[in-house]
């Protein structure tokens, strides 16, 4: 019987993650907020959200830190929603994600495309290890057990290097 991580356990960074961006409408307001959205209604207005989901979703990103709530305006009551450092950290995510997306269509068919702002020329954004420069994304890197693994975890890794994979 193999050691399978639960998502309820939470032990594995990717399950953490998932549930503070998981939801597919946090990725696209956080789309939205790194194209210099900040309020309620360029929000919905932009993505066609109910305000009741709109509402939550901003909550639960602020609850979690990605966004700060922040008045504007007094009379009537206004806030905007702006990025957090820790939002700010999941720019290359989200352009990756984008990537990975259009990296299956025809070019033709691609409704945004990542570009560098100085040149306009259009770029391919790749995971690299920040030390070395290396791309990330091929069989030479791998997963393993880090320092506060359970033995559940440990048992998944220890595993995977006695298959070879």
């Amino acid at each position: 019987m193999s050691a399978r991580i639960r998502l309820e356990d939470r032990e594995c960074p990717l399950s953490q993650t998932i549930q503070h961006v998981g939801e597919w409408w946090t990725l696209l307001i956080l789309h939205d907020a790194f194209d210099g959205y900040t309020r309620f209604d360029q929000f919905q207005e932009n993505l066609k959200i109910s305000s009741s989901m709109l509402t939550t979703r901003l909550k639960t990103l602020v609850a979690d830190g990605l966004l700060e709530r922040r008045l504007y305006q007094r009379h009537p009551e206004r806030y905007e929603y702006v990025l957090t450092d820790l939002g700010r950290s999941l720019r290359p995510v989200i352009v990756s994600l984008a990537a990975w997306g259009n990296s299956r269509l025809d070019p033709r068919k691609r409704s945004m495309i990542l570009v560098d702002a100085e040149t306009g020329e259009e770029v391919e954004p790749v995971v690299v290890d920040q030390a070395t420069g290396r791309r990330v994304d091929t069989e030479e890197f791998v997963f393993t057990a880090g320092p506060a693994a359970s033995e559940a975890m440990r048992a998944r890794y220890e595993q995977a290097t006695a298959s070879g994979t």
